[in-house]
């Protein structure tokens, strides 16, 4: 349950964040810095109340510090940034869809860096994230697409600035846990936006619909979905959790297809279908090496 809450918090999250840039007048970059910066310093509370000294360590190795805030700025704030824009060029929907490219991104990287030929899996989870993107931005005409340009461009930098948050930050993460790094990072990555775009300088025009729909996107949508996919990592494998992260882009599509009017038809739901898919053909080829492991 918690492995699911998780995804689907964040999928409503990224369909609640585009119903505010098309009907509010709530920038993308003042979202994201308000997103980071409050949820930041929410979890960075949580974290010195229940892991006070993971939460503080970090600062006493300089090399880590450092290295925390290279990640607070390459893969946290990158990620989120990315993230929104693509929702705010294109849709929730299919910026949620390609993000899920990082898994055939961190072959590619895998491949060039250990130098070492892909496995039959990776080869098929690589064609079907390819032939998945060419259905989902073209309507399955190859002569159009589907959404415009920079929807695109933003999409694929998602997948892109996904990969680093996922690989960048592993040493942090085994030596202080997660809850601190992603706490502190978020701070880190939320003062530093809030500083550069002066969010108090370009405050929208606040409904109190607005008001509801933000602290959605802060709480539950932030620092409630990482608490829980987070300590789903405590019951289930990390093989299991990322399969059940494809509640996110199931809920986006679906929320953004019955209240935001996006088209959505056969061609886009097999690109959709192709590109999640990739996500259960690596969990299965882990898990079954796992088990082939114990048995030998």
């Amino acid at each position: 349950m918690l492995a699911i809450s998780g995804p689907l918090l964040w999928g409503i999250s990224g369909t609640t964040a585009q119903a505010l840039f098309t009907s509010e007048t709530v920038s993308a970059n003042w979202l994201v810095s308000v997103r980071m910066l409050i949820s930041g310093v929410l979890l960075v509370i949580y974290g010195l109340i229940t892991e006070h000294k993971q939460s503080l360590t970090v600062w006493s190795n300089w090399r880590d510090a450092i290295y925390l805030i290279f990640f607070s700025f390459i893969g946290m704030a990158a990620s989120q940034y990315t993230y929104f824009k693509a929702i705010d060029y294109g849709n929730a929907a299919t910026a949620t869809i390609l993000q899920f490219l990082s898994p055939a991104i961190i072959i590619v990287y895998l491949a060039f860096s250990t130098r070492n030929w892909p496995r039959r899996v990776d080869i098929l989870s690589l064609g079907m994230a390819l032939t998945g993107t060419i259905l989902l931005v073209t309507h399955g005409q190859l002569t159009t697409l589907a959404i415009p340009m920079k929807g695109l461009s933003w999409g694929l930098l998602t997948a892109v600035s996904a990969t680093l948050y996922t690989l960048l930050p592993r040493t942090l993460l085994a030596k202080y846990g997660s809850i601190p790094i992603v706490g502190w990072s978020m701070l880190i990555g939320g003062v530093a936006f809030s500083g550069y775009y002066k969010i108090w300088r370009h405050l929208p025009v606040f409904s109190w619909e607005s008001y509801a729909r933000i602290g959605f996107v802060v709480i539950f949508g932030t620092m409630l979905a990482y608490l829980f996919f987070l300590g789903s990592l405590q019951f289930i494998m990390a093989t299991t959790a990322s399969v059940l992260g494809c509640f996110e882009p199931l809920s986006a599509t679906f929320l953004s297809v019955i209240f935001l009017g996006v088209q959505f038809g056969l061609p886009e739901t097999v690109g959709a279908v192709l590109i999640i898919g990739t996500v259960f053909v690596q969990s299965w080829a882990t898990m079954r090496g796992t088990a082939g492991t114990r048995k030998s």
